[in-house]
């Protein structure tokens, strides 16, 4: 991120800058806090890998073609249309024959047809393109520990810079949670992600065993059916409002700004929906880490914000509702 994008962030009154592990390396941390701190006071947010499965690093303009079969092994060497590499490495320890494995949300998808000691073998069912570090869904989901090696040397950083904010990936249970506190410092603020099915079964412990809790709307597709996902996030807000948590939405918020200048109609509808439902905060990514103008993405959601507001001073559209206190994160 360039200097002069933080500091316009930072003059928009961002609540968080996100430092997403998953895209950036343990190795690389301290650099990335230190770029954002010289030009910004605004607090940092680590956010874990957590429990998922990526592609490791491929060839480029891998395209894999429907009937083709390719090799599923770890993580290593350069991924080809031939020999897909997966991590972390425990994925192949649950991995079976009629597995499905989705890759990022318009990729290939695969299914595993049979499984060795050193990986596993799979038909490709739908044809599409393998990036570099990209999410793999794979159904059944495989047993994988709530937190990567990759993160607790990445939170172990974060404790030593001083960093309070930490958001745990795919928290599926409160002892999930509970991991997370004792990895970070006393008093830091955890922000729990629901994002799967397990997160979605097991909200209320989530709920209340952390600070706040997110939706991230895109890794729960994933998991469930897309037209199912707008009801899920009801639900979560409305029970974390109960709970007294505050609670933030993620994911495709101004996706088309990610190319263009303007959002559509319906991401303002979305955005709109989103407050009104009582959300306190909204979470920008591609967006900002790497749309072709982030400062007006934010300019956008502080405008919707504002819009918000006004209209809920209006008895006749929110009467006895209380009004959340709504802000924006951002993502490098």
């Amino acid at each position: 991120m360039r200097p002069e994008v933080i500091q316009g962030l930072d003059a928009r009154g961002v609540d968080l800058f996100r430092i997403n592990l998953s895209h950036t390396p343990a190795s690389k941390v301290e650099e990335v806090v230190a770029l954002v701190r010289q030009h910004s006071s605004t607090p940092i947010c680590l956010d874990t890998q957590g429990a998922q499965v990526r592609c490791g690093q491929m060839a480029d303009d891998v395209e894999l073609h429907k009937g083709s079969t390719v090799r599923l092994v770890p993580a290593g060497d350069i991924g080809t249309a031939s020999a897909l590499t997966l991590w972390p490495s425990s994925v192949f320890e649950t991995l079976q024959i009629g597995s499905d494995a989705s890759i990022d949300f318009d990729g290939a998808r695969l299914r595993v047809t049979s499984v060795d000691a050193n990986g596993a073998m799979a038909e490709v069912i739908e044809a599409g393109r393998v990036r570099s570090n990209r999410a793999v869904n794979i159904d059944p989901p495989p047993v994988l520990p709530p937190l990567t090696a990759e993160d607790r040397e990445a939170i172990a950083v974060g404790v030593r810079l001083g960093i309070q904010h930490y958001a745990l990936s795919f928290a599926s249970c409160a002892a999930d949670v509970a991991l997370g506190r004792s990895l970070t410092p006393p008093g830091s603020y955890l922000i729990s992600k629901i994002e799967s099915r397990a997160g979605v079964r097991n909200m209320e412990e989530i709920i209340g065993a952390s600070d706040a809790v997110l939706v991230d709307r895109g890794d729960l597709s994933r998991e469930v059916p897309l037209e199912y996902v707008p009801f899920y996030q009801k639900v979560i807000v409305r029970q974390a409002n109960r709970a007294n948590r505050p609670v933030f939405v993620a994911t495709n918020l101004l996706e088309s700004m990610v190319t263009n200048r303007r959002p559509t109609l319906a991401e303002a509808n979305d955005i709109a929906n989103t407050l009104i439902d009582g959300v306190h905060g909204l979470v920008l990514a591609a967006e900002t880490a790497i749309g072709i103008d982030p400062l007006r993405a934010v300019d956008i959601v502080r405008n919707s914000i504002r819009a918000f507001e006004r209209a809920s001073t209006s008895t006749l559209m929110f009467q006895d509702r209380p009004e959340p206190q709504s802000s924006s994160w951002i993502s490098h």
